[in-house]
């Protein structure tokens, strides 16, 4: 029945004993009650063993005095027995849990004397003294003393004591780390002990509650995280699962030597097993549809610092739902929705102009809304139903007036709307699939409202059947079509640029500077009194989540009508979609296939290989039927080589220069080659020759593209050029027209382009590492980011959508950039330079230094399978359009024929 809870905020449980409660001593009716003397920073609890007695709990601030009476003392109640006695004189004490049923404390207010009797006299002298202490301590006028009091008198208990060693799981465990800390749970703070083995982190509590020690293995744990607590990094979260909300242990730490220190060791032991995950791998994951938008938020929160662990910090969740009126809710009208580029208070113009006006007329520092969209008060606002014993802690023993309570959706949508100072979000569970928390199972009496109703179950709007219906559909609200493709906007609101400065200003989505990151320095602050005002207020008016992004933050892909729920019970059904089953068009088909092969990528296999060349090979092409492939070398060939007889049927030199890339025009008739002699060659399939010669560029030609009678070429030159190419009108003249349409000018030498599917955006990559998105037709850069350091060897837009940019550079590493934004959101490093690679979005093929091919699992950020392939770097990839076959070339001279087998 005890609980922390049952403490003040910010109040310690030291120590208990068994002992007697004597009622009525020396009377006819007197009686001893049996059960726990509690001792506490700030007060003395007794928690009988009988459930129908109430928990007796005396505050030291209210005590009038504590003794232990003594022999000689005239009308002494323990002069029957001495051993033990405890008299405790005090003006007020509070009942809680009376008959066993969570309700308001009830006070009892006046004079009056509480006897108790340890069975362990001997202990009494060292329990009193103890008393005794903290009493004075409670007794400070200032609270900053009184803190600091407290503080002394726990160090001083847990620097008497040290971690059990008996309680290890094992005796071979190897002791790595120990020191004090304190475990964190919703208003509560455990101290004690933390121990870190070889092969388990445990906590000992110095009170032993709730339990003596609590274990985790090492080897469960999943993910960790540094904690902002109090606004001092001193908080550990530990979690051994990879999706819940809830960790299994959160620690705040004395010093931050010792968290990093703890952080350390457990991060080494579990990055052998664990990826570590920034937000920018999960924006990848969910702009590709690999996790759902609740996923994604969860994700989130925990990289911003909100913990279930800290209510000050909660989780924080946006209203979706715009509509509590209505008996249908219909997902596919925008007007359903709440707007997600506004911050709640921003979401009523006649408010917000009100506030607006204050705003303007306030002296610095300014702010727009004098209350916080998630702060301690508002979280348990909503779960006040199932964690009624927090709700008293917070509010000293009392609920919250009946019309004040988390009464109806539509209610408390409307106050947030029109309230003056209600801009409150929501909390995780409105997305989640327990509904106890809109039902009053507990039968809690939590008041009668003005017209006499009394607060019992969380009224729902009409087109809830009841609370596992409202939070399914507020589930198949979270992941619909019109949130997946405006959350972006919230998200840029709560945890990216718009959170702070001028952006902050413009959006209306200022709030008091204290609940910001870095709004005050408690460090700097000396006053221990002003200290604790400071961190109490913060605490209580709530804080800003940390911000994880500075730049706009990239839409969701959503490819029309595909559901992004988290069960296929909610996903779209067949009857909603416009196409019929039996309609699946040729496209689809090809998309199925195309999914298909990179789902088995796993399973290339080589066919054949030839050495045709005396150098390095630098270009792949082939023809459309695929019987003839054409390459480029660094032995300055192009050469043709039969698939059907597999022999080499052509041997072509231009230059003695190196042919750095190949290409085939549309209709088989022709090959472009670009060579380090500066200049591009056209040769005639059907007629043998060379055709034409562009010399467009003042040093080597690393690379070249056509697309739509546009040739696009890169050069060491430090300059893309784009040209129109014509072909000759006549037959006789088959000599191209070339028109310079664009030059995209670069600081150093190109060494790689690539076009995205409309032809409108052209990425490029860098001698020194630098990759630019250029759109084509204004020959302006859109992005520019220094993402390799050395020579970027290969970029490539997806496929499918263009949304996002891959590059591969020598320094090992594999990079995606989010097309719209140029944010980075993806680095994976390799254990070498990964010269080429053919990607669809999610998986990666990529040929090493090493002559190795490597499939990579993009979103995972892991290899998957490697495949031996060449004696030497791969410098040369091609892959067909269903992508089940793949030609490589090398720096071993061969050339590598490969196929899916599935």
């Amino acid at each position: 029945r005890f609980s922390l809870l049952h403490l003040n905020l910010e109040e310690y449980y030291f120590e208990h004993h068994t002992a007697n409660h004597i009622i009525n001593k020396g009377c006819r009716g007197e009686r001893k009650i049996r059960g726990s003397l509690k001792i506490c920073s700030k007060s003395i609890i007794f928690e009988p063993d009988e459930i129908v007695q109430p928990i007796i709990k005396i505050p030291l601030r209210d005590c009038i005095s504590i003794k232990a009476p003594e022999d000689n003392e005239t009308n002494n109640p323990f002069t029957w027995d001495t051993s033990g006695g405890i008299s405790v004189v005090c003006n007020q004490v509070f009942l809680i849990k009376e008959r066993n049923i969570i309700g308001s404390y009830k006070t009892v207010r006046g004079k009056s004397e509480y006897l108790f009797q340890l069975d362990v006299a001997g202990k009494l002298g060292d329990v009193v003294q103890t008393l005794h202490q903290l009493y004075r301590a409670s007794c400070l006028e200032k609270l900053g003393d009184q803190a600091a009091m407290i503080t002394a008198i726990l160090q001083s208990r847990l620097a008497r004591t040290s971690f059990d060693k008996n309680r290890f799981q094992s005796i071979s465990e190897t002791l790595h780390m120990e020191c004090k800390a304190e475990m964190v749970t919703p208003l509560v703070t455990n101290p004690g002990h933390v121990c870190v083995t070889d092969a388990n982190l445990y906590f000992q509590p110095l009170n032993g509650y709730p339990k003596p020690v609590v274990q985790i293995t090492l080897q469960n744990v999943r993910r960790i995280y540094k904690r902002r607590h109090g606004l001092m990094p001193l908080g550990l979260e530990v979690f051994c699962t990879e999706n819940e909300l809830c960790s299994d242990i959160y620690l705040k730490f004395y010093n931050y030597q010792d968290r990093d220190e703890l952080y350390f060791l457990i991060a080494t032991y579990i990055e052998n097993h664990v990826t570590e995950h920034t937000a920018e791998s999960y924006m990848l994951q969910w702009q590709r549809g690999h996790i759902s938008n609740y996923q994604y938020l969860l994700h989130l929160n925990n990289l911003a610092d909100r913990s279930c662990n800290d209510l000050s910090q909660y989780p924080v969740f946006p209203w979706i739902i715009a509509d509590y009126s209505s008996s249908v809710l219909d997902l596919t009208k925008p007007e359903t929705f709440r707007d997600l580029s506004k911050p709640i208070g921003a979401l009523n113009k006649e408010r917000l102009d009100r506030l607006l006006t204050r705003y303007r007329e306030m002296p610095d520092p300014k702010f727009m809304y004098g209350s916080h969209y998630s702060s301690p008060g508002y979280v348990l606002f909503y779960l006040v139903r199932v964690a009624p014993e927090h709700m008293l802690c917070l509010q000293n023993g009392k609920f919250d007036h009946a019309d004040r309570m988390f009464n109806s959706l539509a209610e408390t949508w409307k106050n947030c709307l029109d309230g003056a100072t209600d801009f409150k979000e929501l909390i995780p569970e409105f997305y989640e699939n327990d509904s106890s928390f809109l039902v009053n199972s507990l039968k809690l009496d939590l008041g009668k409202r003005q017209g006499g109703k009394t607060v019992e179950d969380v009224e729902l709007p009409p087109w809830a059947s009841g609370p596992e219906d409202f939070l399914q559909k507020c589930q198949e609200a979270l992941e619909s079509q019109y949130v997946s493709e405006h959350l972006h906007e919230w998200i840029d609101l709560i945890f990216g640029y718009k959170q702070k400065g001028s952006e902050a200003v413009a959006a209306h989505n200022v709030f008091h500077p204290l609940t910001y990151e870095g709004g005050v320095d408690l460090n700097s602050i000396m006053d221990p009194n002003e200290k604790v005002a400071l961190l109490t207020q913060i605490l209580e008016f709530g804080q800003t989540p940390k911000q994880l992004f500075t730049i706009p933050h990239p839409q969701r892909i959503v490819p029309k009508l595909k559901s992004f729920s988290r069960s296929s019970s909610h996903s779209v059904s067949i009857a909603e979609s416009p196409v019929s089953p039996n309609e699946e068009s040729f496209e689809d088909l090809t998309e199925e296939s195309i999914t298909l092969a990179w789902n088995n990528m796993a399973k290339l296999q080589l066919h054949e290989q030839y050495k045709i060349h005396k150098e390095a090979i630098t270009g792949i092409a082939v023809t459309c039927s695929g019987s003839s492939v054409f390459t480029t070398s660094q032995d300055s060939t192009l050469k043709m080589f039969s698939r059907e007889s597999k022999t080499l049927q052509r041997s072509v030199s231009f230059s003695n220069m190196a042919l750095s890339s190949c290409l085939i025009l549309p209709g088989d008739t022709t090959v472009i080659c670009s060579s380090w002699d500066n200049r591009i060659y056209f040769y005639s399939i059907a007629f043998g020759r060379q055709q034409d010669i562009l010399m467009g560029h003042d040093d080597a030609v690393s690379k070249i593209c056509w697309r739509d009678e546009r040739l696009y070429s890169a050069s060491w030159d430090s300059t893309v050029k784009v040209w129109h190419c014509v072909p000759g009108e006549t037959p006789s003249n088959k000599k191209h027209h070339f028109e310079l349409l664009a030059e995209l000018e670069h600081d150093v030498s190109v060494n790689t382009i690539d076009l995205n599917a409309a032809s409108a955006l052209l990425a490029s990559g860098t001698r020194e590492g630098t990759i630019s998105i250029w759109d084509v037709a204004t020959a302006t850069v859109l992005h520019q980011l220094p993402c390799h350091s050395g020579t970027v060897c290969e970029a490539a837009f997806s496929p499918a959508d263009s949304r996002h940019l891959l590059s591969a550079g020598e320094d090992s590493c594999l990079k995606v950039i989010d097309v719209q934004t140029g944010m980075l959101i993806s680095s994976v490093t390799a254990d070498e330079p990964q010269r080429c690679f053919k990607w669809d979005g999610n998986t990666i093929l990529s040929g090493s230094q090493s002559g190795e091919l490597l499939i990579w699992d993009l979103l995972g950020g892991k290899v998957i399978e490697r495949i031996k392939g060449h004696a030497g770097a791969v410098t040369s990839l091609w892959m067909n359009g269903q992508c089940s076959s793949v030609v490589t070339g090398g720096e071993d001279r061969q050339i590598m024929f490969w196929k899916l087998q599935y």
